[in-house]
């Protein structure tokens, strides 16, 4: 990927200081031509894997964007500016750059006045890419309802986003340490629409399914294009939310995984563990029993999703240039 070099001033409702975005040349000469886009979020460069494994994921996100016929535009925070597309330089930078901070959609402008750095999550991202005009954002998984929201109030930033940011958005669900029947709840109260594409469930990230049916289902990138198109035709401003289970031989046992957090969820009511503290308890549980399958699934599913939104964002871009024509 060519170095960023193009800087846009986004407006900002009058303020003195515009959002700067600057732009790798191949993404502003995509989006300038009508070509398909994706965004990607740079969390999982400073947050997931470990120097160099994270860089090489990253190259494997993209590349699998590339192969549904898009262009990728990783998204990052740097000297208060937000980059839309990020060189190699730039992701070898953010991949051993100690400290950075994980920056959601309510941390931005503190992060941006500050003139720091920051990766941005699923939330953030979506921000990012709707000022930047991209229309699709692929991530693994999003966030969702935790487990005993009902007291805690624990409940991701990622579904208030999907309410204000007219992005959509393809992902392989959410992981089961939510709790995925409130998650869809959330979602169908907020009417963010639900699609999953060429599976009958909502998947539950590296597993297939999470016992919920999704409440849609298309089978053909252009419907699915097409149901985004309508969707904002119709006066929303607001995302879509397309999910896509990872492949089968990628998959891990969703009965295995319930049965692990059943049993991890009656020893945090014994042991008094709630809240932020349970969903790290579920998660280490998790990650025991998995005995490192877990990270090899991540990635897995993190590709697989890449390459979806390639291949529906491209379609995208077909029909609006057939519009056009």
């Amino acid at each position: 990927m060519n170095a960023a070099n193009t800087t846009i001033h986004a407006p900002s409702s009058g303020a003195p200081h515009g959002i700067e975005l600057v732009f790798a040349d191949e993404v502003a000469e995509a989006l300038a031509t009508g070509k398909a886009v994706v965004a990607l979020e740079s969390n999982v460069i400073t947050h997931g894997l470990d120097y160099p494994d994270n860089v090489a994921t990253s190259r494997l996100v993209e590349a699998a964007v590339r192969r549904g016929g898009a262009v990728p535009a990783t998204i990052g925070i740097e000297d208060g500016r937000i980059l839309i597309g990020m060189s190699e330089a730039s992701i070898d930078r953010f991949a051993q750059t100690q400290g950075i901070p994980k920056v959601s959609s309510r941390d931005l402008p503190f992060v941006l006045a500050q003139g720091g750095m920051g990766a941005t999550t699923v939330a953030s991202s979506l921000v990012a890419a709707e000022l930047a005009g991209i229309a699709y954002f692929a991530s693994a998984g999003i966030g969702g309802v935790h487990r005993g929201a009902e007291k805690s109030m624990d409940i991701s930033s990622d579904l208030i986003q999907f309410t204000r940011s007219k992005v959509a958005v393809v992902c392989a669900g959410a992981k089961n340490i939510l709790d995925l029947g409130l998650t869809l709840e959330f979602l169908e109260t907020h009417c963010v629409p639900v699609v999953s594409y060429q599976f009958d469930d909502f998947p539950a990230f590296y597993c297939r399914s999470s016992g919920h049916a999704s409440p849609h289902r298309l089978d053909a990138p252009r419907d699915i294009a097409r149901a985004v198109e309508l969707h904002w035709a119709l006066g929303n401003h607001s995302s879509l939310l397309i999910t896509s289970p990872t492949r089968e031989e990628d998959a891990i046992d969703s009965e295995v995984i319930e049965a692990v957090i059943a049993r991890a969820v009656l020893a945090a009511e014994q042991d008094g563990i709630r809240g932020n503290a349970l969903t790290k308890h579920l998660m280490r549980a998790v990650d025991r029993v998995t005995d490192g399958r877990s990270a090899k699934a991540n990635m897995a599913v993190l590709i697989n999703t890449a390459e979806v939104a390639g291949r529906i964002a491209a379609a995208h871009a077909a029909l609006r240039a057939q519009a056009l024509a």
